[in-house]
């Protein structure tokens, strides 16, 4: 237990320097001037109002914000641009939709992130559950596209998709009612939309954020370790408390895990759900000390087989291209196998709750992994009222990622 709590904070210890990437950039202030920095490239899901900067990697970390800089970059990863638009924020949330029909604006200023540049320009704001997209073309002013669901009302939704007539009075070279009318309000038909626009005007279009995209945002993993299990019962009758603990043992488990990599913040967060199968067995003797037993030896037996499936949240940290570090907590829900805990001819069948589990670990070249996992209580006899039965275990689970 203690090491397996020095090694989680030995890895706690050293996710401040792994979460830290400064990358190659640029910031331009009010005055129009140009400078080369390192900007902390956080891989933005909201965007930002300001960012952190070196001007050199000896130099300290300062900060910069949306009322000096008119624009900020990353190589042509992330590319964002100050405006002063009109965005209307109403919700697509059903006991928060807007009874009218029309956009609801106000202006802003914002750093819109570029999507695709070139003759036509397509941008992205997010914010929250506020999801927008702006463009501008020959003329230079910013427009929303706008989409908008509204209640027309108690049990009918209407969407104004006013964004597919911008579209076709402002995107004429390339693109025909057919495509317009196939484009949802999403980055991958909007920015296909765009690009073809673009070389089909004048041959030139940067699209942005290529090169940090994950495409495989599906990983499946084969997870075996060994769980180092203890069960401890409390049988209560009468005045008498029955205390029966079976000793810590080592036993196999086998698991596959499927884990989907959100896409935002460079990788590091991920959702995962593991389908395990796990057992434990165990027998002791415990002398029993109650009047007219007094001395008499009580064999107990514990038969735990169980399909354990966690779901869970994991968050990596960069150590370099080929190391990372990771965290994770899940959820599990248990179901168990014919299970039994026995007091000589007694049998009490096993109906196992769920519980919570904590882990930490490392992944090598995105195909290695082990990990240190500690669950917290599970009670197996929970349909009795009198026994309280605490499975614990901690687990060291090796992983090879097949895909």
């Amino acid at each position: 237990m203690k090491k397996i709590g020095l090694l989680i904070g030995l890895l706690a210890a050293g996710m401040q320097y792994a979460q830290i990437t400064f990358e190659k950039g640029y910031f331009i202030n009010n005055a129009g001037e140009r400078t080369e920095a390192s900007i902390k490239n956080l891989d933005w899901k909201n965007n930002p109002t300001e960012f952190e900067y070196k001007l050199d990697n000896s130099s300290d970390v300062r900060k910069e914000n949306i009322k000096n800089i008119q624009e900020f970059g990353i190589e042509t990863l992330e590319r964002y641009v100050r405006k002063t638009i009109l965005i209307d924020r109403s919700s697509d949330h059903l006991n928060r939709l807007s009874e009218t029909r029309a956009p609801e604006f106000k202006e802003e200023t914002l750093f819109l992130k570029y999507l695709v540049e070139g003759k036509s320009n397509l941008f992205y704001y997010e914010s929250g559950d506020t999801r927008r997209f702006f463009y501008s073309t020959d003329d230079g002013s910013v427009k929303q596209l706008i989409y908008k669901s509204y209640a027309i009302n108690e049990s009918q939704i209407g969407y104004n998709e006013e964004y597919k007539k911008q579209l076709s009075e402002s995107l004429k070279c390339g693109v025909d009612s057919k495509m317009i009318k196939k484009t949802d309000y999403e980055p991958t038909d909007l920015t296909k939309i765009f690009i073809t626009n673009n070389e089909c005007s004048t041959g030139h279009t940067v699209l942005y954020g290529q090169a940090k995209v994950k495409k495989d945002l599906f990983n499946l993993t084969i997870r075996p370790g060994v769980n180092f299990s203890k069960v401890e019962n409390n049988h209560h009758y009468y005045s008498v408390n029955d205390q029966t603990k079976f000793d810590s043992k080592a036993t196999f488990r086998i698991g596959a895990e499927l884990e989907f990599i959100l896409p935002f913040n460079k990788n590091k967060w991920a959702l995962f759900a593991e389908p395990t199968y796990q057992y434990y067995k165990n027998t002791t003797e415990v002398s029993l000390m109650d009047g007219s037993y007094n001395g008499k030896k009580s064999k107990r037996s514990v038969d735990y087989k169980s399909f354990e499936i966690p779901f869970g949240i994991r968050h990596y940290f960069f150590i370099n291209k080929q190391s990372k570090i990771f965290v994770n907590a899940a959820y599990i829900l248990d179901f168990n196998l014919n299970s039994a805990i026995t007091y000589d001819q007694t049998e009490f069948k096993i109906a196992s709750g769920n519980n919570f589990t904590f882990g930490a670990g490392y992944k090598y070249n995105d195909k290695y992994s082990l990990e240190f996992r500690m669950g917290m209580s599970r009670d197996l006899l929970r349909n009795y009222l009198n026994f309280a039965s605490n499975y614990r275990t901690i687990s060291v689970i090796l992983g090879y990622t097949l895909f």
